[in-house]
């Protein structure tokens, strides 16, 4: 049950009066919220909703432990094993087979090393694991709750209610973002007010996330992309570049597009979530482009991963192998695959030069706010084509798929062949342009349009928003997004 169906806004409506109805009774609304958030998860991940319970529950008593515990030594104890806790479930849901698999290769190696034939079969049969919807996502903010109690910088909840509430809250659930408990527990005790600010502030984020998500993003994965990653040898090389740039897109306007939904929909609740995506292809430096992309798991990776392995205290160039490691994992996190782990070692060791260019070059800088215009559009060019090329691996099912489609670009491309291209895939031709230029357009455009709309009266906001999803469900009707589905 994702954002962009017609079942959840269906749902929403319906949920919304309620909730207004509770906003003056703190515990009526938690518990219901609570309940409404189960029920969201139960709808993505069945019975697996339990697991969500379980972290909430485990750690809110070791949170509590961690409180009444002065030794460090048990202090240490009490937070490790919420880090057993948490790692561990994510690990067996997401990495057993990835693991096992990667085992067995190694042995098959070894075995092939030392003339021994291998034991058993030599392919490997994959374990019936199912994966939680979003496991990654309420592990990462259930061990930043009790890494930031363990640091005594915050105090932990006295009611599990309170906490299942923060664990569960259903915007940021399936998705995203990962809200740290010091943003938002304060919040949820507050009474919700909505102005009309506030609203259309909130419905403007959901049309925005709408049009990204289930116009741009699956139109130009299903009639395009995907056709290219399928196949990138039976194209060529100039339609595999243009596959390259469409999915940079795809993958922005995918992972942007919920998150502001998620945050639009918060807003609607009271709660108000930080920027996740700031136009990252904007980015004249890798070092920019990761404090624009997925911002709250860049800070999470930076504040929780990085600076406990030292972060830049302890020397130059264990800095560098910090941001290796934190962005090995931060792939590795992304999914269990060896591409994956390819493309967190790109922008690590993209990170890592970055960084050791600003030590011994002072004109290096780490964002292009202070660069000359000229300087900045040639950073913008280099940051955005490096990590095209590392979403080329991230998108591609296999590593040689993800060569496949580099050799294609550098050996068969083919210019002659746009003008074909642009009349066979007119509609995606524009939406691929547009959707660009729109990424890029000033700050101030989005400041002016946001601000226009912020300041409307209630009824044209609302207006906006049931245009924008008749839109997308008429979308849906004419074939045109075919992942967009209405259902009861």
């Amino acid at each position: 049950m994702l954002f962009s169906t017609g079942l959840f806004f269906f749902l929403f409506i319906a949920f919304y009066i309620g909730y207004r109805a509770l906003r003056h009774t703190t515990t009526a609304r938690i518990l219901y919220v609570v309940l409404f958030s189960l029920y969201f998860y139960y709808k993505s991940s069945g019975v697996w909703f339990l697991l969500l319970v379980f972290t909430a529950t485990s750690d809110f008593l070791i949170a509590r432990a961690l409180a009444a515990t002065v030794r460090p030594a048990g202090r240490k104890a009490w937070v490790a094993l919420s880090l057993v806790i948490n790692l561990g479930m994510l690990a067996y849901f997401k990495y057993t087979n990835f693991l096992l698999q990667t085992l067995l290769a190694i042995g098959q190696s070894m075995g092939s090393w030392f003339g021994v034939a291998p034991v058993g079969g030599t392919v490997y049969e994959p374990l019936d694991i199912f994966l939680p919807v979003g496991i990654s996502f309420f592990t990462f903010q259930s061990l930043s709750y009790t890494i930031d109690v363990y640091r005594g910088e915050l105090q932990p909840l006295r009611r599990w209610i309170d906490y299942l509430f923060y664990v569960s809250f259903f915007p940021g659930l399936v998705a995203g973002p990962i809200v740290r408990a010091r943003d938002f527990i304060p919040q949820m005790f507050r009474t919700p007010v909505v102005t009309r600010e506030t609203l259309g502030e909130g419905l403007y984020l959901i049309i925005c996330g709408l049009l990204k998500k289930s116009v741009i993003s699956d139109y130009i994965s299903v009639n395009f992309v995907d056709r290219i990653f399928d196949a990138p040898t039976l194209y060529t090389g100039l339609e595999n570049l243009v596959g390259a740039y469409g999915y940079a897109l795809q993958i922005y306007c995918d992972f942007s597009g919920y998150s502001d939904m998620a945050i639009g929909i918060a807003l609607l609740l009271g709660i108000r979530f930080n920027t996740n995506f700031d136009s990252p292809y904007q980015s004249a430096t890798i070092t920019e482009f990761w404090r624009r992309w997925h911002i709250s798991l860049s800070t999470w990776l930076k504040d929780y991963l990085y600076i406990s392995l030292g972060g830049n205290r302890r020397g130059r160039v264990r800095t560098y192998v910090n941001l290796m490691l934190t962005m090995l994992l931060g792939g590795l996190w992304h999914g269990a695959s060896g591409r994956f782990i390819l493309w967190g070692g790109l922008h690590g060791a993209a990170l890592a030069v970055h960084k050791f260019m600003m030590n011994h070059f002072p004109s290096f800088r780490p964002t292009g706010d202070t660069m000359s215009p000229l300087r900045r559009v040639c950073g913008v060019l280099i940051t955005f084509h490096v990590v095209c090329f590392g979403w080329i691996f991230f998108r591609a099912d296999t590593m040689a798929t993800g060569w496949d489609v580099i050799r294609q670009i550098f050996t068969a491309f083919h210019p002659e062949v746009f003008s074909q291209f642009v009349v066979g895939y007119t509609e995606v031709f524009l939406l691929i342009l547009g959707g660009y230029a729109i990424h890029f357009m000033p700050r101030v455009v989005d400041t002016t349009v946001r601000g226009w709309v912020t300041q409307s009266p209630t009824l044209v906001q609302a207006l906006y928003l049931t245009v924008a999803i008749i839109i997308v469900l008429q979308l849906k009707s004419a074939d045109i997004v075919p992942f967009i589905y209405f259902q009861f």
